[in-house]
């Protein structure tokens, strides 16, 4: 028996990269396990690579619409969620000089705007005793070059996460933020690095970080998990950076 058996997760954002790992993670802990993203087919392969019964659904979070559609579906299939991990997010990474408002604008609807909503819908169907995880980043607390925007998106969660957890105290739900480092996923990609660029891109990071190298999606899901589990029981309210020591230096 795992121990999220019983429990009803939703992870946004996991169909790839770290929301894909952390709802493999959770259900193969037994959890019912609900998925959202932009592309059905994205979301389709995600459920097939997750198994167990894993559910998706699609939509985009910047939408308030959406957070309420899934919030609904969910109600009248299980009665309630116990977990939610508001993980989607978007990065573009450009100087500030150059960013154009349409970026700006896009970064903040999905990053902030949209985990602010998921969770105010959410909250009327989390059960006492829940846990909710918000994915922060490094980046809120490190400069890093061309990551303004982002690293303001992800400064906010933070502050909605210590508001969160005195709010939802009453009712038993923790609320917690995984702060993750560079980690080896798609999205190396999608900013840029292409396949040639890539060892050279690893071995910076590496050297940017104490522990030599970057994190792996699996670690990630197990913070998550941790977080999210009873062995967390009286932990609300912090950022947890899962980074290598990246944020020492």
């Amino acid at each position: 028996m795992g121990i999220l058996t019983n429990k009803i997760a939703l992870v946004t954002g996991g169909t790839s990269g770290i929301g894909l790992a952390i709802a493999e993670t959770f259900a193969g802990e037994g959890a019912q396990v609900i998925v959202t993203g932009r592309r059905q087919s994205a979301i389709d392969a995600a459920v097939a690579r997750i198994g167990h019964g894993a559910i998706g659904l699609q939509g985009d979070v910047a939408d308030p619409a959406h957070h309420e559609a899934v919030a609904l579906e969910i109600d009248q299939r299980f009665g309630g969620l116990d977990i939610y991990i508001a993980n989607a997010g978007v990065n573009t990474i450009r100087p500030s000089a150059n960013v154009p408002e349409s970026e700006y604008d896009v970064q903040f609807a999905v990053n902030t705007r949209g985990t602010f909503f998921g969770v105010q819908k959410m909250g009327s169907i989390l059960r006492d005793g829940g846990a909710i995880v918000v994915t922060g980043s490094l980046a809120s607390a490190k400069v890093l070059d061309g990551h303004t925007v982002y690293a303001g998106t992800k400064a906010a969660l933070g502050a909605f996460v210590r508001s969160w957890a005195i709010e939802f105290a009453p009712r038993g739900i923790r609320v917690n933020m995984l702060s993750p480092g560079p980690t080896e996923t798609e999205i190396l990609e999608k900013l840029g690095v292409t396949p040639e660029q890539r060892p050279a891109f690893e071995a910076a990071m590496a050297a940017a970080i104490p522990l030599g190298r970057m994190g792996r999606p699996e670690e990630l899901a197990t913070a998550a998990l941790f977080l999210a589990s009873d062995a967390a029981s009286f932990v609300t309210g912090i950022n947890l950076p899962v980074d290598g020591g990246m944020a020492l230096r």
